[in-house]
């Protein structure tokens, strides 16, 4: 059975005017709203401080690998997230007797494999401690 149709073929085109003026607007509306002035074009000079560094022996080492095993102290005592601050407070008080008048360090040494949920949870330990919190990094250099 053949059905007649009236359709007729049209070889017209898609009129691309209305989706150019639409991309043409949202270029315009980002380059406006984009920061023009990156951060490394500023010209800052930072000052020279003429301070002794903290002798190491008022350093607490905290050590954090892939496997977020954490490591506590120059014996490297293996301790949990749970029992962290416990043992920090402990080892800070240990170090303001052995050293009266400085304030200890303590100093996060994290694997760059660490989740940052992980990192966040034993940098906000190492801060209700009370004392200055250092981390340690590798410079371009060393690499």
């Amino acid at each position: 059975m053949k059905f007649k149709t009236r359709l007729k073929h049209s070889h017209t085109l898609i009129d691309m005017t209305p989706l150019v003026d639409v991309i043409f607007l949202l270029l315009i509306f980002f380059i406006i709203t984009s920061d023009i002035l990156p951060l490394k074009s500023l010209n800052i000079e930072n000052p020279v401080l003429n301070k002794d560094a903290q002798p190491l022996t008022t350093q607490l080492l905290v050590v954090m690998d892939a496997q977020n095993v954490i490591y506590v102290g120059s014996k490297k005592a293996i301790v949990d997230l749970g029992s962290l601050k416990e043992q920090l407070l402990a080892d800070i008080e240990q170090l303001k007797k052995e050293h009266k008048g400085v304030v200890p360090t303590v100093v996060l040494s994290v694997d760059r494999r660490v989740d940052y949920g992980s990192f966040l949870q034993l940098f906000s330990i190492a801060q209700e401690c009370g004392t200055c919190v250092r981390l340690v990094y590798k410079t371009n250099e060393e690499s």
